[in-house]
């Protein structure tokens, strides 16, 4: 019962946001804005678009050193398909499985290889608000003045971001550092808890600290954040080449204020961000690049295409490769523990 209110609230908030997006819209106009879109543009924004995954998988080798060797194409597979599960699947499913389907090719554990991807989620986050903030100190002050109240409500939401991302990575350098605190942490929560449930928190702990060791050190950590500009310049690049291919004239640092918008409505517990995607992304170009509702719309609908379509057809491909199902992929990202075989 609870995981249909779940769904129910979930395609709830889709249907609303999708509302709001199309509201006041001339959808035989979106449609001729979309015919119009230069294909050379678009089929560049894609080939930019899923070098991100290879770049993705590449980043998330050096994070998961600590933890042993990996092969990257080991590590890319995982990556599309988490990806892809998380288009196809609610909750962010993929993100569960991706580190256990490279943790079962790889002999890694799982819960370890958990953190190093709730790490890359904090450096996505950093190296978001790093290009925010280029965007802010090159940007025409004139922007400020098409619609104050957004501009504002944009500088405090990256503000506050920032101060978060850097109170999670202070927490994850004094546990990586710190096992007994950990341990401490863990053994208040064990008392609270049956036996056997304490002993699997207790090693869920451990492990999830040996995790998060590359916050511990200063090479791997400057490797990790190397080559996390490049990623999100990549995606930055995306953005731009889609919106230009539809006249939205948006300069190229501009798409770094249309990329961390976007991040906020990925956040939006959607299937595949359907709705918070859009409406983000509309927000930004109309408040600030003055295109009209039609073109925002229709290069929204076509850049959300090319930004999950592709690496959820090619996950889908891996995942018939590795014998997987849609249920058996949802077992595996609810149980986290169960086996392989149990998904065929």
């Amino acid at each position: 019962m609870r995981a249909h209110l779940r769904t129910a609230v979930v395609v709830a908030l889709a249907v609303a946001l999708l509302a709001w997006f199309l509201r006041g819209a001339d959808l035989s106009k979106v449609w001729a804005e979309m015919t119009r879109g230069r294909v050379d543009l678009l089929l560049l924004a894609l080939v930019t678009t899923m070098t991100t995954y290879a770049l993705r998988a590449m980043r998330w080798q050096y994070l998961l050193a600590g933890l042993g060797p990996t092969r990257f194409l080991i590590a890319f597979r995982a990556t599309v398909v988490g990806f892809a599960a998380s288009f196809l699947l609610p909750a962010r499913a993929g993100e569960f499985l991706r580190p256990y389907l490279l943790a079962q090719h790889e002999g890694l554990n799982a819960t370890a290889a958990f953190a190093t991807v709730v790490l890359e989620r904090v450096f996505d986050m950093a190296t978001v608000l790093v290009l925010f903030a280029v965007f802010l100190l090159t940007a025409d002050p004139a922007l400020a003045r098409l619609d104050p109240a957004v501009f504002r409500a944009v500088q405090a939401g990256g503000l506050t971001a920032a101060a978060a991302t850097v109170a999670i990575l202070a927490v994850f350098y004094f546990l990586a550092g710190h096992p007994e605190a950990t341990g401490r942490l863990s053994a208040r929560v064990e008392r609270r808890l049956p036996p056997r449930l304490a002993r699997l928190v207790d090693g869920m702990a451990q492990t999830f600290a040996l995790g998060l060791g590359a916050v511990r050190r200063p090479q791997q950590l400057f490797l990790v954040f190397a080559w996390s500009f490049p990623l999100w310049l990549s995606i930055a690049g995306g953005i731009w080449l889609v919106s230009r291919a539809f006249s939205v004239e948006v300069p190229f640092v501009g798409s770094f204020l249309v990329m961390a918008l976007l991040v906020v409505g990925v956040a939006m517990p959607t299937p595949g961000a359907i709705g918070g995607f859009h409406k983000f992304y509309q927000i930004a170009v109309v408040s600030f690049y003055h295109a009209s509702t039609e073109k925002a719309i229709g290069a929204a609908v076509v850049l959300h295409a090319i930004s999950f379509v592709p690496v959820t057809l090619l996950g889908i491909f891996f995942m018939l490769q590795e014998g997987l199902t849609l249920g058996g992929m949802r077992r595996l990202a609810s149980e986290g523990g169960a086996s392989k075989e149990e998904a065929k």
